[in-house]
């Protein structure tokens, strides 16, 4: 249950990171996630299928989801179109495109082709458990990743990507092109997500083409959860907090799988769970649940 629970909360929160980036570095409502996330589980499966090694494919993935990032900013950024509807005509668009990646086919099983994953079952099997010695891959696996992100948000090109989400006038005024440096933050942040969605196509043993329904979701729910966790402004406090937050989400909802028959709940309620608990998010972002001060009258 624990090793389940921390695997996805590992391989979905590299997901999270991505929409940290776009939501909140940025600032950009980006739905590009829900064709990105299967466009790399799509082509980690096409390439594995045919031979290729599992690093080659999630470099390629990577670039996959980039790429996907790079036509939503594109058309945000030269044709002026509003974020929000940008992400939505780059996901309606990738659809498709996942579709012909995968011949045609709604899903691609790799049940007998050998993964990063098979292959650390296989090399542990003789001195540990297999599901364990995935938590530490994957666990190695967050903390590079982790390392790598906060590095680059200690960039002068990574300050100043978070500056353009807090204020574009100050980008400007540097003589800097913000819509480049959007440009590269949507690419970063897409391309994060097609690795996860890559990791999640081996893990799961299988792509498929709704693999990424209500993932924005999801990891928008990850976030604010991460975000009452810790009370940070540091970088290398906002990511911890948005990995903690996709592993308690997980956790959250293998509670509502295993137990949510008490109280008459089914697997197909799990998205209408997922957006309670935005709202709830919402809800005490804004409120706070904190009491008033108390105003001491001075005596006459």
């Amino acid at each position: 249950m624990i090793e389940g629970i921390l695997i996805e909360g590992f391989i979905y929160g590299i997901m999270v990171w991505g929409v940290f980036i776009t939501f909140r570095v940025l600032n950009f409502a980006d739905m590009t996630v829900d064709g990105s996330f299967p466009l790399g589980a799509a082509i980690m499966a096409v390439f594995l299928v045919k031979g290729a090694p599992p690093l080659l494919a999630l470099a390629l993935a990577f670039a996959g989801g980039a790429a996907a990032g790079l036509l939503t900013s594109l058309i945000h950024t030269r044709l002026k179109i509003p974020d929000l509807l940008s992400g939505i005509l780059t996901m309606t668009m990738l659809y498709s495109i996942n579709l012909r990646i995968m011949s045609n086919r709604a899903n691609l099983s790799l049940l007998r082709v050998p993964t990063l994953f098979t292959r650390i079952s296989d090399w542990a099997g003789s001195f540990m458990p297999s599901q364990g010695a995935i938590v530490i891959y994957c666990a190695l696996v967050v903390l590079a990743g982790k390392i790598l992100l906060d590095l680059f948000f200690h960039t002068d090109y990574g300050i100043s990507m978070g500056a353009l989400g807090a204020n574009p006038q100050l980008i400007i005024s540097q003589g800097m092109n913000p819509d480049m440096i959007k440009m590269s933050g949507i690419c970063l942040a897409n391309g994060m997500v097609g690795v996860s969605g890559a990791f999640t196509a081996m893990y799961q043993g299988f792509a498929d083409v709704n693999l990424g329904s209500g993932m924005i979701v999801s990891g928008l729910a990850s976030l604010m959860i991460g975000e009452f966790l810790i009370r940070s402004n540091k970088i290398s406090s906002l990511t911890l907090r948005v990995m903690l937050g996709s592993i308690l989400y997980r956790a959250l909802m293998y509670l509502a799988r295993n137990y949510g028959y008490y109280l008459h709940m089914t697997a197909n309620d799990l998205k209408f769970i997922t957006g309670i608990l935005i709202i709830l998010c919402i809800i005490v972002s804004k409120t706070g649940f904190r009491s008033k001060p108390r105003v001491k009258r001075s005596r006459p």
